[in-house]
């Protein structure tokens, strides 16, 4: 496996190469101190498996180029890791198509399991208790897909306000139908309105409707707030 990382502290460069090394053994770390260097890297060697990035970079504005690697290389997965643990970042980050987001102070282990879940084409969501909110996720939603999470966000009408409810602590206890299950499962591989209406033969409608259904059955209001909520209905017992 090759890795791209951009970061511009060598300690950081050191504790990856070592950390990637224990999860994919064989593998082969570059590193990027500045944006126009991993682009360059990009041009000359286009077969990277994974982008590994902080949002804290000294030429660039962290967002921007997470949403340029997306748009010019969206075969790749991005995970970013920073020491920024806001937890409008993480939300950003999601939306802007990473495939997880690890705070810098996080433990190896942590590190670790996000690698091994984003390798296998997965989502890693970090638990909300480590970006200083009181609602654990859990340690991470897998997802069977290499594209973005969350794409259109606007694609679904703006469900109407209605009293909170308890969150729910089961697929089984959403109330989804069969085909709002299946619904959901191609929202959470990022697929557009389109895409779903497509591939179910369904207008894209009565795609709208469905998701718009979903995110009321989960009390969210769009789909990074989805993925947060799957996230925290897989979370094992106990976590």
């Amino acid at each position: 496996m090759k890795v791209l990382v951009i970061d511009d502290h060598p300690l950081i460069l050191s504790a990856f190469r070592a950390l990637i090394e224990r999860v994919e053994e064989g593998s082969e770390l570059i590193g990027a101190e500045r944006a126009d260097e991993a682009r360059e890297l990009l041009a000359t060697t286009p077969d990277f498996d994974l982008i590994l990035m902080d949002l804290m970079l000294v030429d660039v504005n962290g967002f921007e180029l997470l949403r340029e690697l997306r748009r010019d290389h969206p075969s790749t997965p991005v995970m970013v890791v920073s020491a920024s643990e806001k937890a409008d970042d993480m939300m950003r980050v999601l939306e802007f198509g990473a495939m997880g987001y690890v705070p810098k102070r996080a433990s190896n282990e942590l590190l670790a399991e996000a690698l091994r879940l984003v390798i296998a084409g997965g989502v890693y969501v970090p638990p909300m208790a480590d970006l200083g909110m009181a609602e654990p996720t859990g340690p991470g939603l897998s997802v069977d897909s290499k594209t973005a999470v969350v794409e259109g966000l606007t694609d679904a009408p703006e469900p109407k306000p209605r009293q909170a409810d308890p969150p729910p602590t089961s697929f089984e206890s959403l109330g989804l139908t069969a085909r709002q299950r299946d619904v959901l499962m191609l929202l959470l591989e990022g697929k557009s309105n389109k895409a779903i209406a497509r591939e179910m033969g369904l207008s894209v409608e009565t795609i709208k409707d469905h998701v718009a259904a979903v995110l009321r059955c989960l009390g969210v209001h769009s789909r990074t707030q989805a993925v947060l909520a799957v996230a925290h209905l897989q979370a094992p017992a106990g976590r």
